[in-house]
């Protein structure tokens, strides 16, 4: 038995009162994620929707290449990994074959706005019945903290140490707000987890995406903006309120496109 069981039977011999219970999609395999990560949070409420709603046997989970490659290891249901930016090309696939279960992708910005541009595009233009879950933390976290994509104006990365240059960079792209005007997409919001009241509404956001797929009539869209702290070499308070200072500017939360 860990020391965190331990410690657990010890407060509820005391009388303490049990208020939380790890959903049982969730592995037991420890979170390998950097302390104050937003990912474990996404993890946690994907997987209580899945079970909140029954469909534990019927979720089909595509994870590709960079931080959410490892998602295999905590997600306790079917899950399937992809080449780098092609999970909604396999996620059609998995869908297509078997329409009858809920189909999803879970997707870094440097996977979903980079190489796997072209396939985000196309699926969400094309209305493939399931859901994309996109988690933007403006960088490349895994590989080294480069620039990405949705790498701010002026915001230094590993590749842009004198910060992000419009002239030579580019503009930011913010694939949420594009893909919400093609006519395939049905639901598209933009979220967050780094306070208690932002976790219930992405954890509605989550829920009405896999509930979407019922309906057949478009591909759901859902943008959960987080901090890299690792990566923006910051405290994860500092990276929070940094993230709100400057990443929600330039990607608002909220909805961007809601059923009809």
């Amino acid at each position: 038995m860990s020391d965190i069981e331990t410690y657990k039977k010890e407060l509820l011999a005391q009388g303490a009162k049990k208020i939380f219970t790890k959903t049982k999609n969730l592995t037991d395999t420890p979170f390998s994620y950097c302390g104050g990560c937003g990912h474990g949070v996404v993890h946690r409420l994907i997987m209580e929707v899945v079970e909140e709603l029954n469909i534990t046997h019927d979720t089909i989970g595509i994870a590709p290449v960079g931080c959410t490659a490892i998602a295999y290891e905590f997600m306790n249901i079917d899950m399937q990994q992809a080449a780098h930016g092609r999970a909604p090309a396999l996620a059609t696939g998995i869908k297509r074959t078997m329409p009858d279960k809920y189909v999803f992708t879970y997707q870094g910005d440097g996977d979903l706005a980079a190489i796997g541009t072209g396939e985000t595009i196309h699926a969400c233009n094309r209305g493939e019945n399931i859901a994309i879950f996109f988690v933007n933390n403006g960088i490349y976290g895994m590989t080294g903290g480069q620039m990405a994509p949705t790498t701010l104006p002026g915001m230094v990365s590993s590749t842009s140490p004198y910060g992000r240059n419009m002239d030579t960079h580019g503009y930011p792209l913010s694939l949420t707000e594009l893909v919400a005007k093609l006519p395939g997409t049905y639901y598209v919001t933009r979220q967050s987890v780094h306070t208690p009241a932002n976790v219930r509404k992405c954890k509605k956001a989550i829920q009405t995406a896999f509930e979407n797929q019922k309906l057949n009539k478009g591909l759901s869209f859902v943008e959960i903006v987080s901090n890299c702290n690792s990566g923006w070499k910051m405290t994860p308070v500092e990276s929070n309120k940094w993230m709100e200072e400057n990443m929600f500017r330039s990607y608002p939360l909220g909805d961007i496109k809601l059923p009809q």
